[in-house]
Formats: structure tokens, sequence, C-alpha cells
């Protein structure tokens, strides 16, 4: 295999130099990263708009579903990103003969994942039932979910085969796969929900389609070009096909549970705090869906990064150079917290702005400009988190990490939010704002305890032979 994607540090270069270098490998990492998660974002955009259109409960439906499905996948696809640090740890290493074994068992827990995951949304109807939703608008909801599970396989199945592009430090791929993905999933939304070519119109229920087949269309190339390509010739995947190895197994998930419990904790969390401020009123909730969905879509420039930095220490751990990863780990704080400081100058002085381009209405804007001020310190202890928390996903360390997670945003952010929301008893009730202002508590919580782990993390040293 070639250097080009993960180059090995040159020991000779000064401080200076090495850290532009690893800058800049980050960048070509991180680059392919961040337009692969911006086009599986564009998916839930297109759905949402193109359902709209068919009827306010096609859009109802596909959200509600949307809301169940997406914790759950969130949930299986932390468990197999750690076949990311795996694998490109055995590529830093340049033990290739592990590599495949590792891919294989990555499938296997996807087909698994699959068959779970097909189960619950299938018996969703007692939690629609919970929601007192009027039937209509749960049986469209029952019928995206029942159409969405075909594709679960080829979603998981893709986020396993990105642990193997990616921890190979070819992050090109999955880029190229998830427009793939995007750019057909436009037109079949058109066919299937509106009734298209001699179809029937299925509204919401045919978004579900969409997505499945969409999805399928993304794999099945993918595995294709992963089977004809000269740069997998190595990596051929029928050829070197493996059996179960419950070893290898409990490996991935003993590194990649505490990744997808913490993003399930995370991701729930806000589903929760919408739940605890739908008593507020509709303006209050729009106003805060806003804040939250301007945050996501600025957060994917750290998380890609994130994701890039995990690649990297992994690589440099396997390949025996842990003094650049340490300086590397080091150093892209000062470069996250520059640009989390770029983007909440960005959402502080924007705000009115930012506001008018989601909604016309003067008093949803009111509400967005507002806790757009409040996301813009939450920025900056986001990215410092998941700065530090990637890069200690580097290390394969992700235990202590994820109770860290959990006890800042259960334990801190999300108590802190209700008292300062509804209660007088810090300070006089603040609203929505107090939610946000709680969270920013709970992450810079999380940022000080991840950055005191990470800057006191040591490679464990492997035992003298004999």
């Amino acid at each position: 295999m070639d250097e080009t994607h993960q180059p090995i540090p040159e020991a000779q270069k000064g401080l200076v130099a090495r850290t532009l270098d690893e800058w800049k490998t980050l960048a070509q990492l991180g680059g392919p990263i961040l337009i692969a998660q911006v086009a599986q974002m564009a998916n839930g955009v297109i759905d949402t708009v193109m359902a709209g259109h068919a009827s306010a409960e096609d859009l109802a439906a596909v959200g509600i579903g949307s809301s169940l499905w997406i914790p759950l996948f969130l949930l299986f696809m932390g468990v197999l990103t750690a076949l990311q640090p795996i694998i490109s740890g055995h590529r830093g290493a340049r033990e290739f003969d592990r590599i495949m074994p590792v891919t294989w068992q990555g499938i296997y827990i996807a087909l698994g994942g699959s068959l779970l995951m097909i189960g619950l949304l299938l018996n969703v109807w007692p939690v629609l039932n919970l929601m007192r939703l009027d039937l209509q608008t749960a049986w469209l909801t029952q019928g995206y979910l029942d159409a969405f599970s075909w594709g679960v396989p080829a979603i998981l199945l893709l986020t396993a085969l990105r642990g193997l592009t990616d921890g190979l430090g070819h992050t090109k791929v999955i880029m190229v796969f998830s427009v793939i993905g995007t750019l057909t999933n436009l037109p079949l939304n058109y066919i299937f929900i509106y009734g298209k070519l001699g179809l029937p119109a299925m509204g919401g229920i045919g978004c579900g389609w969409a997505t499945a087949i969409s999805a399928w269309i993304a794999v099945l190339s993918m595995l294709l070009y992963l089977n004809v390509s000269s740069a997998y010739q190595r990596f051929h995947l029928w050829r070197e096909r493996v059996k179960l190895d419950w070893h290898i197994v409990n490996e991935v998930l003993r590194l990649g549970v505490p990744i997808g419990f913490t993003i399930f904790v995370e991701a729930s969390m806000f589903s929760v705090i919408a739940l605890f401020l739908a008593p507020l009123g509709p303006v209050i909730v729009a106003g805060h869906q806003i804040a939250l969905n301007v945050v996501s879509l600025v957060f994917m420039v750290p998380l890609s990064l994130g994701m890039a930095l995990t690649l990297r220490i992994s690589f440099l751990v396997g390949a025996r150079a842990p003094e650049i990863a340490r300086l590397l780990g080091r150093s892209i704080l000062l470069l996250a917290i520059a640009l989390a400081l770029f983007f909440a100058v960005l959402l502080w002085l924007g705000n009115e702005q930012i506001a008018r381009l989601y909604t016309g209405e003067a008093d949803v804007q009111a509400v967005t400009t507002h806790l757009l001020l409040f996301a813009a310190l939450f920025q900056i202890a986001d990215v410092t988190q998941v700065t530090c928390i990637s890069a200690l996903r580097g290390y394969k360390d992700t235990r202590i990490p994820m109770f860290i997670m959990l006890f800042s945003f259960w334990g801190i952010g999300l108590p802190l939010g209700w008292v300062l929301t509804f209660t007088d008893w810090i300070v006089p009730a603040m609203g929505a704002a107090g939610f946000w202002m709680g969270l920013t508590t709970g992450l810079i919580s999380a940022g000080l305890m991840l950055g005191t782990r990470l800057f006191r993390f040591r490679v464990p040293q492997p035992a003298p032979a004999g």
C-alpha cells in the first residue's frame, strides 16, 4: 500500500514542521469525511421537504419515524465505528493480515445489528399508542418504518465497510458513495412520494422505500468498487472471507459499545429536551429546533476533524510513533478552539440573519435569535469535548470517556437545564435558554475531564518478550 493517505511522520523534522504536516494530513483525511457527513444530513433535509409537500400528516409521519430510527442507527453506528481505529492501528503497524478478519467481524456485527434494529422498527405500534397520535399519522409512521426497514442491512453494512476504507486512510471512498446515495434518494423520493412512472402516490411511506433503495444502491456500488479496484487487491472481500471469530468480535464490541452508548445518550438527551420544552408552546419549540439544526450543521466541521483525528492517532500508535500522536492530540486542540471561536462569532453576530433564513414568522425569529446567542457559547464547549474524546478513541480509550459523557449530560447538563428553564432556584426562569446553558455547563465539565485524561494518557508499553 502507498503511504499517501496516512504518511509515516519524519522524525528529523522540527516541532513546527511536524505539527503542520500532521494538520495537513488531518485536512486530507477530514475533508472527504465532511462531505460524506453533509451528504448524509442532506438526505434528512430532502426527506423533510419532499414529505412536507405531500401533506402535513406525511411530514409528521416521516419526522416521528426518523426520531425513532435515528437513535437506534446511531447506537449501532457507534459500535461499528470501532472498526476504524482498530484497522487504522493495524495499518500503522503494517499488520496487513489482521485487517480483513476485523473487517469481516464488523460485517457480521452489522448483520446481527440489522436483525435487532428491524425487529424493533417493525414493532413500534405500542410506542405510537403511547404518543397518542391520531390513527392516520400512526398508520403512516408505521408504514414509513416498515418500508425503511428493508434498507437497514444496507445502511449498517455500508457503515461496516466504511471501517475498512476509512481505517486505511481512504476517506474519499465513503464520500463518493454517500453522495451517490443522496443523489439517488432525490429522484426516488419524487417517484415514490408523488406517484410517478405509473406507481401510486405513497406519501411518507414512499419516502421510506426511497431511503431503503438508495441505501442498497450505495452499498452494492461500494461492494463492486472494493472488488474491482486495484487499490483493494490486497484486501479482497470475497477472497479474504473469514468465519465468525468471537475473540475479534469481543475486541470490536469492547471498544465500540461505549462509543455507541455515548452517541445514543447524547441523541436521546436532545429528544428528552424537546419533550420538556413542549409545554412552553410551539413557538418556543420551533425556535429551539432551528437553533439546534444550525448548531448541528456547524458541528459537522469539528465532528469530521475529530473522526480524522481518531484515524490518525490510532495509525500513529500502531506505527510506534506515540510522541507524534501526543503532539497531534495536544496541538489540534488549539486549532479546534480557534475553529470554535470563529463559528461562535458567526452565530453571535449573524443570529438575526440566520433566523430569517429559516422562518418568516417574527415570534419564532425572536426566539431563534435569542437562543443562537447561547448556541455560540455551546459551540465552544462542544468542539472542545468532541476533539478530546476523538483523540481518546484513537488511543482505544472509550469506557471511561463514556462515563464522563454520561455524567456530564445526564448528571449536570440536563438537571441544571431543567432548573434554569422552569424554576427560580438559581436565577429567574430562563425558558428554553436554560437548557442551552445547562448543556453548555455539562459540556464544559466534559471538556475539562476529557482534556485532563487526554493530557495524562500514556500508550501502554508492550510486555517484554520472554
